[in-house]
């Protein structure tokens, strides 16, 4: 898929914001400090579409962006936000789920899962929630520039084993650097595919 257009539409603090268009829409939500933003410009070729930013957990809202006039990529707050104070964390959460179920063009999640280390509770339970609610997703595993692939392979593992023990199919899991573009064509690939098949 070449990406032609990539346009900010909104930003939106409840799920009855967000944009009206019946277009197939792709979430993006990881941990804080995941390389969410800069994945998303990555596969946009647009490098400051979505704000990264050094201070983890920026986004506090749900923010849309119009790709190719066919589909929106949606911006989610991350969880595990530890600088966030209880009822804070509690509302972003809340957002996140209603999102997840009430989102009526959602096509699938993108869980973004960070290489460089094994992987955390937070993310399994996330996925597991999805799992339960029968909200699809992919996972994609995260500055793997960063690492060596002795290290990736070992947290690779280490999240199938995990994984395993909640499905018997394990779920599509994709690799991706924003500094390398890695996964660009896998991600975009999927997307479009899926779009295809929806029409």
């Amino acid at each position: 898929m070449n990406v032609t257009s990539a346009e900010f539409i909104t930003s939106s603090t409840e799920v009855s914001m967000c944009p009206k268009e019946p277009l197939p829409e792709y979430a993006f939500i990881g941990r804080s400090n995941v390389g969410k933003s800069s994945l998303i410009n990555m596969l946009t070729g647009r490098k400051k579409l979505a704000r990264t930013s050094a201070t983890p957990g920026k986004t506090r809202l749900i923010n849309h962006y119009r790709i190719n006039d066919s589909w929106f990529l949606a911006d989610l707050p991350g969880y595990g936000f530890a600088k966030f104070s209880k009822k804070e964390r509690e509302t972003l959460e809340k957002l996140v789920r209603r999102y997840a179920l009430e989102r009526k063009n959602l096509v699938s999640f993108f869980v973004l899962v960070d290489s460089r280390i094994p992987p955390r509770p937070i993310d399994l339970d996330f996925v597991r929630w999805l799992g339960e609610n029968r909200v699809p997703f992919v996972i994609v595993f995260t500055k793997t520039d960063k690492v060596n692939q002795r290290v990736r392979s070992l947290h690779r593992k280490l999240l199938e084993e995990a994984l395993s023990e909640q499905w018997a199919e394990l779920p599509l899991i994709l690799e991706s650097s924003a500094v390398k573009g890695t996964g660009r064509e896998e991600i975009l690939g999927f997307i479009a595919q899926t779009n295809e098949a929806l029409h």
